[in-house]
C-alpha cells in the first residue's frame, strides 16, 4: 500500500516525496484537504502524512475522518507553526506523531521504519526467525535469524510482550537492542499506541530532564510555554530508554519515582501527572559494575531488571552472518536500483571468519558498500574491504598473560576510538571510571603516555 502525503508547501512536499520514492515507497500527493479526504475514501494507505493547515479540510479533520472509519493506519500531523498545545491535541486525538516542518530526510526515514508495515518496506515481511520452534514474523522491522539462542529470545519477548513489567535489554552496540524493543512493543497489547525512543546518551544533562518529563511555562528562563515530555507522549504505549546507563545519578531518583508511582512531575509543575507507560531500557555496559562503583542506583537497577534479555554478539551467531548478508543484498538492491545476484563462496567464508566488532550494524554497512562497489553479478572478497587485523583474531592472537591481554584490548579500543575514553569504555563493556583507573595503573608503570594518549612501545 502507498503513503498519502498532503502538504500546503510545494517545496517541502517535493523533498518529502523524493525521500519516500528513494526508499521505494509508492506515494500519493495532494495540497488540498478535500482531495486528501477523497483519496482516503477511495483507497487504503499504510501511512498518512498530513499538514495541520491544509485548506479545505485541515489535518485534524483528516485525522478524525480516519479514526471514525476505524482505519488502523498511523496518521502523522505536520505543522510549520506547531506549539505544545497542538502537539498534545494531536496525540490525544490519536495521531501517531506530530512533527514541525521542515521534516529532515533522516527523521522521515526513521518514521517510515517505525510506522510502515513490513510488507511496504521493500518486501520486508520475509521470515525473520526460523528454526525448530517454527517461524516468527515481525509487525514492523524484521529480525532475521536462524540462531537457536536468538529464537529463544524472541519467544521470551513475545511471551512477556503484553506484561507491564519493565524490560532491560543488554548487548553490545549494533546487536539490535532497539529492534528487539520495537518487536516487544509490536507484539504487545499496546501496539496501537505510541512507541517513543529516547537516546539518553545523545542529550546533555541540562536537557534530559525536560526532554523526559516536560516543563511548565515559566519553569526556567526561556520556558515560554508548557512542553510535554517523552513519558507523556508515550502514554498508553511504550517508552524506550536507550543507553540507560548514561542518565545522570541525580536524575535516576526521579526516574525511579516514575517507575514506582506511574506518574511524572513536569519541571515547575505543581501536581503530578499520572501516566500508563511500559518502560524498556537498553544498555551496552555492565550495570552491576556501575552499581558497585556508585555510578548507577541499586534500587533503580532492580526496578529496571524485572525481565532481562541479553542479545548475543554477531560473532556468536555464525549461521546468521550469511543469512543477514543476503538479506542486506536484497535490501540495498532495492534502494540503489542494482541487481546483485548474491555472494561468492569465498566472500561468504570471509564474512563468517570476520570478528564483526560493530555487530549487525557493521555487517549492514559492509554489504551496502559492497553492493555499490561491485561491478559483477556476485559480491567477491575484494569489494568487501574487511580489515585483516580483525579477521580470525582468535587464531592469530598468541597466548599471553591475562593482565597483558587486558592492556592490549584497552590499547586497541583507545586506538579505534581515537582516544575517546567514553566510547572506548563502551566498546570494552566497562565503566569510564574503571578505564580511568586502569590507565592510571599503566601511567604509573610508564606503559601509558598521558600527553600523547598512547601506549609506550
Amino acid at each position: 500500500m502507498a503513503v498519502l502525503l498532503a502538504d500546503t508547501e510545494l517545496s517541502h512536499m517535493e523533498k518529502m516525496y523524493g525521500t519516500l520514492k528513494k526508499l521505494g515507497i509508492p506515494v500519493v500527493v495532494t495540497d488540498d484537504g478535500h482531495r486528501a479526504a477523497q483519496h482516503i475514501l477511495d483507497r487504503r494507505f499504510s501511512l498518512i502524512l498530513v499538514d495541520v493547515e491544509l485548506p479545505g479540510r485541515n489535518g485534524f479533520e483528516i485525522l478524525e475522518q480516519v479514526r471514525k472509519a476505524e482505519r488502523n493506519v498511523p496518521v502523522i500531523l505536520l505543522s510549520a507553526n506547531g506549539g505544545v498545545n497542538k502537539a498534545v491535541e494531536a496525540i490525544k486525538k490519536g495521531a501517531a506523531d506530530f512533527l514541525i516542518k521542515p521534516v529532515e530526510p533522516g527523521i522521515l526515514e526513521e518514521l517510515v521504519k517505525a510506522y510502515l508495515p513490513a510488507d511496504n518496506q521493500g518486501n520486508k515481511g520475509k521470515v525473520e526467525a526460523s528454526g525448530e520452534s517454527g517461524t516468527k514474523r515481525s509487525i514492523e522491522r524484521p529480525i532475521i535469524t536462524s540462531d537457536p539462542q536468538m529464537i529463544r529470545i524472541l519467544e521470551i519477548a513475545e511471551k512477556i510482550a503484553s506484561s507491564p513489567a519493565t524490560v532491560l535489554i543488554r548487548g553490545e552496540s549494533g546487536t539490535g537492542k532497539e529492534l528487539l524493543a520495537r518487536y516487544i512493543h509490536a507484539k504487545s497489547n499496546r501496539k496501537e499506541k505510541p512507541f517513543v525512543a529516547v537516546n539518553c546518551a545523545a542529550l546533555p544533562e541540562s536537557l534530559l530532564e525536560s526532554e523526559l518529563f516536560g516543563y511548565e511555562k515559566g519553569a526556567f528562563t526561556g520556558a515560554s510555554g508548557r512542553r510535554i515530555g517523552k513519558f507523556e507522549l508515550a502514554n498508553g504505549g511504550t517508552i524506550l530508554l536507550d543507553e540507560i546507563s548514561e542518565i545522570p545519578i541525580n536524575l535516576q531518583a526521579k526516574l525511579l519515582r516514575v517507575l514506582q508511582e506511574s506518574e511524572i512531575d513536569r519541571i515547575g509543575g505543581s501536581y503530578p501527572v499520572p501516566i500508563d507507560v511500559r518502560v524498556i531500557a537498553t544498555t551496552n555496559v555492565d550495570l552491576e559494575e556501575a552499581v558497585e562503583e556508585k555510578e548507577f542506583r541499586r534500587d533503580l537497577y532492580y526496578r529496571l531488571n524485572v525481565i532481562s534479555l541479553e542479545l548475543p554478539p554477531l560473532r556468536n551467531r555464525k549461521k546468521d552472518i550469511v543469512l543477514l548478508a543476503k538479506y542486506f543484498v536484497e535490501k540495498f538492491n532495492r534502494l540503489n536500483g542494482t541487481s546483485i545476484k548474491g555472494i561468492t563462496p569465498e566472500a561468504e567464508r570471509m564474512l563468517t571468519e570476520y570478528e564483526w566488532g560493530g555487530n549487525v550494524r557493521e555487517l549492514e554497512n559492509a554489504i551496502h558498500r559492497a553492493v555499490l562497489l561491485t561491478s559483477n553479478d556476485f559480491i567477491s572478497p575484494d569489494v568487501l574491504q574487511l580489515s585483516s587485523r580483525y579477521r580470525s583474531r582468535r587464531k592469530e592472537m598468541p597466548l599471553v598473560p591475562l593482565k597483558e591481554m587486558e592492556r592490549i584490548l584497552i590499547e586497541r579500543a583507545l586506538e579505534e576510538t581515537s582516544g575517546n575514553r567514553t566510547r572506548a569504555a563502551k566498546v570494552l563493556g566497562i565503566s569510564v571510571r574503571t578505564l580511568r583507573n586502569k590507565l592510571s595503573e599503566y601511567r604509573k608503570s610508564a606503559e601509558y603516555n598521558e600527553a600523547t594518549g598512547s601506549f609506550n612501545q
